[in-house]
């Protein structure tokens, strides 16, 4: 998934917007499994963890630049910076031993996720 991918040093920056709908759909992946870690293969956790890391890399700047750009005083500019500093804090998870903890980490990023695109898209998503 482009994505998620990182430029390779010294390479222009990407400019166009987050790809939202792709973000949610790997979210919604974390899901399908209810809370069984039945569901979700070690191979799917092998892809499906990192894929939200990489949205939640791509979108925490965006959000707490448009977060930053909204009113002091707002309720979404609080809310969205909270959003960010827990998406930082999910990013330190580690991906865990057992099957259920690595399903649990995955929802949590997920979460987090959607939580990003939320804010993305109430904060205005990616204008200036």
């Amino acid at each position: 998934m482009n994505a998620t991918a990182s430029p390779p040093a010294g390479t222009a920056q990407d400019s166009r917007p987050p790809d939202i709908d792709t973000m949610r759909a790997t979210a919604r992946r974390a899901f399908a499994a209810g809370l069984s870690a039945d569901d979700l293969s070690a191979d799917d956790l092998d892809t499906l963890v990192p894929a939200l890391r990489g949205h939640e890399r791509l979108l925490i700047p965006e959000v707490q630049q448009a977060a930053e750009r909204a009113p002091k005083d707002s309720v979404q500019r609080h809310c969205a910076l909270a959003c960010v500093g827990d998406a930082r804090g999910k990013l330190r998870l580690g991906d865990g031993r057992t099957p259920e903890v690595r399903v649990a980490v995955a929802q949590k990023l997920a979460r987090c996720v959607n939580a990003l695109c939320d804010h993305y898209k109430t904060l205005g998503g990616g204008r200036p």
